[in-house]
């Protein structure tokens, strides 16, 4: 049986609490969401066809200020992740000492088989389910596993349409020209490798080290681009798909290895869709870009 995520939170909580003597009270009000929210959204296919997606919205905790956590859409997401997703953004906010709370969201769906226009038209369903329990000052959703700045400019222009509002701040992640944030596309990748740099300091990890990074979207990309600029040698790198390993052990730019990807639809320019497993050409890996 597949591990439960919430269960396995609740695990982390109550060690918290015992090593903190924390309020047996107080404790009791972190263990249960204060709001789950479930619908199911039908849109109508670029075929013809209509589908119904199974979507979430978790709001676990206010009491610091807004419930604050992204959407991600993913085919394997379900209740208990993001249950175990809002409680851990409630423990994130709070030990960064953000005023808001934790939430999270989610659609299960595989974004890969559908077309711009169908995830737009999902993606307006979802402000339409939950709309009412969102709000700057309510509930801030953000980008997630397969959520992007497109995804929450659609959002944004929806949730005006729906109250007459123009209320940017109800999602952040936007694109820059509805008022985003700079650099927001790379902070959580950038802030990986900070929180890396300074474990390597505890650890006396030298620059120079090896270092292989798993997935290489927008999080795992841009741990592997910051940590290369630091001077660590990444030396494997992988997505959904599969895996690359510089077995030259030199260590790659991960700017070229993207580059590489996206002209041919894989890391190791194999034409498999994703990064290059064994079946990596001789040639390409005597030339992996550093």
């Amino acid at each position: 049986m597949a591990e439960n995520p919430f269960a396995n939170a609740m695990q982390q909580l109550k060690k918290a609490a015992a090593v903190a003597k924390l309020d047996p009270l107080f404790i009791a009000s972190l263990q249960k969401p204060q709001r789950i929210m479930e619908a199911n959204l039908s849109i109508t296919l670029d075929n013809g066809s209509v589908q119904t997606f199974t979507a979430f919205r978790v709001q676990y905790n206010d009491a610091r200020g807004p419930f604050k956590g992204g959407i991600r859409y993913y085919p394997k997401v379900d209740l208990n992740e993001v249950k175990a997703l809002a409680f851990w953004m409630t423990m994130k906010t709070g030990v960064a000492g953000i005023p808001m709370g934790g939430g999270k969201g989610g659609i299960i769906v595989d974004v890969k088989k559908l077309s711009a226009r169908e995830i737009e038209a999902l993606s307006r369903a979802w402000v339409r389910a939950f709309a009412k329990y969102l709000g700057a000052r309510t509930d801030v959703p953000a980008p997630d596993v397969y959520t992007t700045p497109q995804i929450m400019g659609w959002m944004v222009d929806e949730y005006a349409r729906l109250t007459g509002n123009w209320e940017p701040a109800v999602f952040t992640g936007k694109p820059l020209a509805i008022g985003g944030s700079a650099g927001r596309t790379e902070a959580t990748g950038f802030g990986g490798a900070m929180v890396f740099e300074e474990l390597a300091k505890k650890l006396k990890i030298k620059k120079g080290a090896t270092v292989a990074v798993q997935g290489f979207g927008n999080v795992g990309y841009y741990v592997a681009e910051k940590l290369h600029d630091m001077g660590y040698k990444i030396v494997a790198l992988s997505d959904s798909k599969g895996g690359i390993l510089d077995i030259r052990g030199k260590g790659m730019d991960p700017r070229n290895v993207l580059k590489s990807k996206k002209e041919k639809g894989a890391i190791g320019g194999c034409n498999n869709g994703g990064v290059a497993g064994r079946g990596a050409p001789r040639n390409f890996i005597d030339n992996i870009p550093n």
